[in-house]
């Protein structure tokens, strides 16, 4: 008896990994939301952004969104979330590191609390923007002509909140009423109330006693309209 040995080959069987989400498409994502969300920043912007694990295995995503969590913000080191809800749903945070060179305010002399900032007062330096104070003030313009509320050596950025606009009527200084309308204008005095800044209400007691609130005006008048 002849024996026929038939030898099978059986074809080697190759699995293909499932497809999922390219990780340059999730930074360029991000990339793009902090170049939207940063326009009209004070200075140049230079955005970097960390790694994403290659280890994570995320379903692809036909339409990938990034946000920013509850509490972050938009420049310094922070965090930006991407969501995918089509066809899968998952979430992931990319660390990202924003920076914004530009000019702010300093003080060229040391300067005192009540005293009004003139132009020769202040410098203008260039810097990273994020490693300042909270308002810190960009251009002489949002200073000159205000007062100090607080002293602060020389060198020292200026923030918002270290000045104030100078009012326009002081309390109880005897303002001009001017009351306009239809083809109008009457003018009476009274007494201030209160401070106000030029667009601010201020309350004013007529000489009868009656108390009406108009509207601040540069020139230390107030209008009321009818």
């Amino acid at each position: 008896m002849r024996l026929l040995i038939i030898l099978l080959l059986l074809p080697t069987l190759s699995w293909a990994e499932p497809a999922r989400q390219d990780s340059n498409s999730i930074l360029n994502t991000v990339t793009q939301f902090l170049q939207t969300q940063s326009v009209g920043l004070p200075g140049k912007v230079k955005i970097t952004l960390g790694k994403i694990d290659d280890r994570l295995n995320l379903a692809p995503c036909s339409n990938l969104e990034a946000f920013m969590p509850y509490g972050s913000r938009i420049w310094g080191k922070t965090t930006v979330g991407v969501r995918c809800s089509v066809p899968s749903t998952w979430t992931l945070f990319v660390q990202a590191d924003v920076r914004v060179t530009g000019n702010y305010v300093i003080s060229a002399a040391p300067l005192a609390r009540g005293q009004m900032l003139s132009d020769e007062q202040l410098s203008i330096a260039v810097g990273d923007l994020t490693k300042l104070p909270n308002g810190v003030i960009t251009s002489k313009d949002q200073a000159t002509g205000k007062i100090m509320t607080i002293s602060i050596p020389a060198g020292t950025p200026l923030r918002s909140d270290a000045v104030q606009t100078l009012a326009a009527i002081k309390q109880g200084q005897n303002v001009r009423i001017i009351t306009t309308g239809n083809g109008f204008e009457v003018s009476t005095e009274g007494h201030a109330l209160n401070n106000a800044n030029a667009g601010q209400p201020v309350q004013i007691r007529l000489i009868n006693g009656q108390v009406i609130t108009g509207i601040a005006k540069p020139d230390g008048s107030a209008e009321i309209s009818n």
